[in-house]
Parts: structure tokens; C-alpha cells; sequence
């Protein structure tokens, strides 16, 4: 513990110093020249030398692990140094909400990121480009959790300083002003530590890209196709407000004007992200048009939501296709039932169906159709794989599966329930129009990730 006279400074070894700052910016200008000059300056210790404190190592300016804490109080000016080289993980993330068994494993990948860097740097003109681009790939995964861990550590040590100096303090506009940088600084460490935690949340390079939306009529006869239409609709119009490309690409329409299944490529930025969720059994109760004694009947769609792969994420055989056109059928017009413009396309394989009759042309239909394929093929490998990774995850947040009942929509009660995570909107009647559904899915996403946080905690 050193104790200086700020004024003895002032008068006897020409700091210069700007007289409006407050006392305590003022005492670190006056330590930060002392340090400069560590033998001119042998004599302001009465205890111990300046030049001594230094050799020994208590100062590194260039050196991020070095702490100090300067506090101002009357006339003197208190210093406190710590050696640092190793901190302390408990103190510095004491009221932090990232728990320590995450700090440890930021720390392990702080260490590989900052040898993987020095590798690449070292030996770039003499590795391979494959070896290369994984590398960099790592480095890539890495670096964003990395940073703000960083950040954070900073941040927290900047809060430890301004905390000691806030309880040190007794001029009262000095205490004030870090007060406000206190505040402050909570603030951004509380964002810090979201999006720390968000960043080591698995990623999925499907997010950012297009979806096939598939809804098939289930449980409850006509009043079942009359709700897969309302659902269709409904994301149609979320699609508008997203400014999505929302394309219908088959509907079976029914006599009672519902349809039987419809599929649909939503095409724009981030379209599987925000929808991947919805894949599930969609519930409906309501009083059918048709129901002379006022009673509320249950009807239940399947909805799914597919990845749409580019063609270089899934490769698909010719001779493990079967493909067999026929005459289109439906409710009239120039073409159905007189050429053979509709496609079925079966792969081999897997024994998947896919059969598109929208277009009046058998090239269009069948371009159509292949989307839809490769769209299916590419999810049930997915879902394969995520599976085999995430079943203990799954069998703790819900895994959106298509048989999974996730969401009523109870039209007396002008209620739609999400009952994976227990959201509930009072909003159907703007909701169903996909005005509303916007905020209804954002919320349903941070619902979901904020479970799949509590899990990464918990690992």
C-alpha cells in the first residue's frame, strides 16, 4: 500500500495535470508519469521504492493480466497493486451469470484458438489447402465465443476497479461520476453475458437459408381441410410481412373448401430459422359452420417445415429414381385431364413419394417435384443425425417433431397456446391472418433458447 501527496507531487516534479478533471482521473494522470520515470521519482515513497514496486513486477503496462486500482481521497492518492498472472476465476466472475464450468471451458478453447492461430501463421506456405481451410474453419467456430469472453473478462475486472474506488471515494461529485460509470458498465456486462452464451449455443447452417412448408389435413373430416387452408393462409401472410417469396407449389382443394395438403418454398433471409419450430400437430377448436347446436369440435393438421438444400448439400442419383407422369386432376381448366402433365417421382432408396400436378407443364411439375424431394431426403438425414447428437436435449425442450402435438388454437376463447414452452397469445383473430405471428414466434424462439442456455449450464 503506497501513499502519495498529490500536492508534493504537483509542486516539487512538474506533473502536469488539467485542473477540472475530478480527483481521482487526476491521481491516475499523476501515476501514470511516475511510472514513466521510476528512479526520478525513487523518493515519493516513504515505505517502499517506486522503482522497486516496478522491477519486482507489479506494473506491466503492455501486460492485460495486471490490475490497478487507484482511489483519490483528500490530498493522497491510494494504490493498491495485485499480482495477477493467474486471476481469480470465483472473485472476478463472483456475480456473474455464466457459471465456472463454462469459464473453464472457455478458457481451454481461448488456449486452442490462440494455437491454432500461431500454427496457421507459422506454417501457412507450407500447408496444404484443405488443411487450411479446416483449420480455418476451427478458428472460425471459435473466435466469436472467444472475443466476448474477452470482453467480458475486461468488463468484469473494469467493474471490480470501479467498485473498490466507489467504496474508497468520499468527494461526493467524484463518487457520483463512478456511480454512473457503474451502472453503465453492469449494463454491458449483462449483454456481454448473453451473447457470450448465446455464441456457444450449437449452430445450424440451415438457419439462414429457404424452407418447404408441407400442411396435411388430419383428424376432424372437412373441418380438419378447412383449417389446413386457414394455416396455409396464415403463413402466407407471415411470409408477406417478412418480406419473404412465398411460392405455392401443390394444393389438393376439397368440394368444402379446405384442401387436403399443400406445399409451399419460402424463399429469404433467415426464413428456416424463424420457422423450424412450427413442424408439429397443430390443434384447432371451434364451432364448425356446419354445427346447428353450437358445440366446439376438435380438429387437429400436420404442419412441416423443411430445409430447402442447395443441390451441392445432397447428391441424388438418376437410377435411384422412378418417375411416372400421368393426366392431371382437379377442378377444371385448359389442361387437366387432357395431357399428361402431372409427376410422381419415387426415390428407390428410401421409398419416398413425391407427386406434383400445379403446373400446366410437365417440365415445371417435375422441377417442382424434385425440390420437394431433395427438401425431404435432406431433412430425414438430418433429423438423423440430429438425433443421434441431441436426444437428451430433445427429450427435455420437445423436438418439434411432426407427431408432436405443439400448439391449440381455441377460437371461443380467442387463444393460441404453444405447449412446448408454455406461450399463450390473446390474439388468434390477428394471428391466424399472420399479422401477429411475428411476435408469437419470436417469442417461442427465446423461449427455446433460453432452455437450451439452461441446459448448456447445466452440462
Amino acid at each position: 500500500m503506497i501513499h502519495f501527496n498529490t500536492s508534493y507531487l504537483k509542486e516539487n516534479h512538474n506533473f502536469r495535470i488539467n485542473p477540472a478533471l475530478p480527483k481521482y482521473a487526476q491521481s491516475f494522470i499523476i501515476y501514470e508519469q511516475a511510472l514513466e520515470k521510476p528512479n526520478k521519482y525513487q523518493d515519493l515513497d516513504s515505505n517502499h521504492h517506486v522503482a522497486a514496486a516496478l522491477d519486482k513486477g507489479f506494473y506491466n503496462s503492455s501486460h492485460n493480466s495486471i490490475n490497478k486500482y487507484i482511489y483519490s481521497n483528500s490530498s493522497h492518492c491510494l494504490f493498491t497493486r495485485y499480482y495477477t498472472t493467474e486471476y481469480n476465476k470465483k472473485e472476478l466472475f463472483h456475480k456473474s451469470t455464466v457459471p465456472l464450468k463454462i469459464i473453464d471451458r472457455l478458457e481451454t478453447k481461448t488456449s486452442k484458438l490462440k494455437e491454432l492461430r500461431n500454427y496457421l501463421d507459422s506454417n501457412q506456405a507450407t500447408l496444404q489447402q484443405n488443411e487450411i481451410k479446416r483449420i480455418t474453419k476451427e478458428i472460425n467456430e471459435s473466435a466469436e465465443s472467444v472475443d466476448y469472453f474477452a470482453s467480458l473478462k475486461d468488463k468484469l475486472n473494469e467493474r471490480m476497479e470501479l467498485n473498490e474506488m466507489y467504496s474508497m471515494e468520499t468527494d461526493a461529485e467524484s463518487k457520483s461520476m463512478i456511480g454512473e460509470d457503474i451502472v453503465n458498465l453492469n449494463q454491458q456486462v449483462e449483454q456481454l453475458e448473453k451473447s457470450l452464451l448465446f455464441s456457444l449455443l450449437p449452430s445450424n447452417k440451415d438457419d439462414n437459408g429457404n424452407a418447404i412448408l408441407e400442411i396435411r389435413a388430419g383428424t376432424g373430416g372437412s373441418e380438419a381441410q378447412l383449417f389446413a387452408l386457414d394455416i396455409f393462409n396464415m403463413y402466407r401472410g407471415y411470409a408477406e410481412n417478412k418480406g419473404w417469396e412465398f411460392d405455392p407449389m401443390d394444393m389438393s382443394y376439397t368440394e368444402v373448401g379446405g384442401c387436403r395438403d399443400a406445399s409451399a418454398s419460402i424463399s429469404g433471409r433467415g426464413v428456416f430459422g424463424f420457422l423450424k419450430y412450427e413442424s408439429g400437430v397443430h390443434r384447432v377448436q371451434r364451432v364448425p359452420d356446419t354445427e346447428t347446436q353450437g358445440r366446439v369440435h376438435t380438429s387437429t393438421i400436420t404442419v412441416a417445415i423443411l430445409p430447402e438444400p442447395k443441390e451441392v448439400d445432397i447428391n441424388i442419383k438418376d437410377n435411384d429414381l422412378r418417375i411416372d407422369v400421368y393426366r392431371s386432376s382437379g377442378n377444371g381448366g385448359q389442361s387437366v385431364n387432357t395431357t399428361d402433365s402431372a409427376v410422381r417421382i419415387t426415390h428407390i432408396p428410401t421409398g419416398t413419394v413425391v407427386c406434383m400436378q400445379d403446373e400446366r407443364s410437365q417440365i415445371q411439375n417435375r422441377t417442382k417435384a424434385m425440390k420437394v424431394l431433395r427438401a425431404r431426403l435432406y431433412e430425414a438425414e438430418r433429423v438423423r443425425l440430429q438425433t443421434e447428437r441431441d436426444t437428451d436435449r430433445n427429450s427435455q425442450i420437445g423436438s418439434a417433431a411432426r407427431s408432436e402435438r405443439i400448439r391449440t388454437y381455441n377460437y371461443p376463447q380467442d387463444r393460441v397456446t404453444d405447449h412446448r414452452v408454455n406461450v399463450t397469445s390473446k390474439t388468434l383473430h390477428t394471428i391466424i391472418t399472420g399479422e401477429d405471428l411475428d411476435t408469437f414466434i419470436e417469442e417461442i424462439l427465446v423461449n427455446f433458447q433460453t432452455k437450451e442456455l439452461e441446459e448448456l449450464k447445466n452440462q
